[in-house]
């Protein structure tokens, strides 16, 4: 079972809905985020205070992102499913159930951008960026050859990424793999594919802090953000709900979506910002 979400400071806790998620999915690697089970959904609150990633992100671009960016999209997922069909289903249904082909509309793409924001902030902790040990850890090791691979992976993807998406480290039968999604789009919405970690590469997540200098920013997130063992907390039970079944073998590494490389050799400039930070 996976850590229920904490109430930053000042705010209080949304009803825990752990148990009908999970049964609802049948897929217990997938976190209660807080949403509760059904419309009218919650926002769940900041796991940290608004200041508490600066100055890789600032309070400034928190407020943004969240008080705008997030609970619009909650606004309007909830207008929308008054009175719709699928109003008496769990989030994750519902993103599944709306996808509707190759031109998803307004429905999919506001309970998509709900459900990632939120497993966004749980992605994030200050002080993070440690290297995950245990399973995780072998687990980038036999399918990346190791942590550094794998940031020069989430960053070549995020730098390849056009336009507006997310980069996403998933779990496919015990076996990770580099995503990448446009706009709203998320891997939560295919079965038996695991989100372990995501980066926002939306403008709006680092536009105020960063200008156009997505690159810097993801490195620095990767760095010094990245929540590891809330990643390490979902493989574990990705793992139990496969069976528990982990390849021995040495597996190649998956392609990203839109043929990015998953990982490649550490390019001249991000040599150098790793050097800045």
């Amino acid at each position: 079972m996976l850590p229920p979400l904490p109430p930053a400071a000042g705010t209080t806790a949304a009803p825990s809905a752990a148990a009908t998620l999970r049964s609802e999915i049948g897929e217990p690697a997938i976190p209660d985020l807080g949403h509760g089970p059904r419309a009218p959904f919650l926002l769940p609150p900041l796991p940290f205070a608004l200041n508490a990633l600066a100055p890789a992100i600032s309070a400034r671009t928190l407020e943004f992102h969240y008080h705008q960016h997030h609970t619009g999209y909650l606004a309007a997922l909830n207008r929308l499913l008054s009175g719709h069909a699928l109003a008496g289903e769990a989030l994750i249904p519902i993103i599944r159930d709306s996808h509707g082909g190759a031109l998803p509309g307004a429905l999919f793409n506001n309970a998509a951008q709900v459900w990632n924001h939120s497993f966004y902030w749980r992605c994030l902790t200050p002080g993070g960026g440690q290297a995950p040990g245990g399973r995780l850890g072998a687990a980038i090791a036999r399918d990346f050859g190791g942590l550094p691979a794998l940031r020069d992976g989430l960053i070549a993807n995020a730098s390849g990424q056009f336009g507006s998406g997310w980069v996403w480290l998933c779990a496919e039968s015990g076996r990770l793999t580099l995503r990448r999604t446009g706009n709203a789009d998320t891997p939560v919405r295919h079965p038996g594919v695991t989100p372990l970690l995501t980066i926002d590469v939306w403008e709006h997540a680092y536009y105020l802090d960063y200008q156009n200098r997505r690159v810097e920013h993801v490195t620095v997130l990767i760095d010094t953000l990245l929540n590891w063992p809330f990643a390490s907390a979902i493989y574990e039970a990705h793992l139990e709900q496969s069976g528990g079944a982990e390849r021995r073998t040495a597996l190649p590494i998956a392609p990203p979506l839109l043929g990015v490389p998953a990982a490649n050799t550490r390019s001249a400039i991000f040599s150098r910002l790793a050097r800045r930070h």
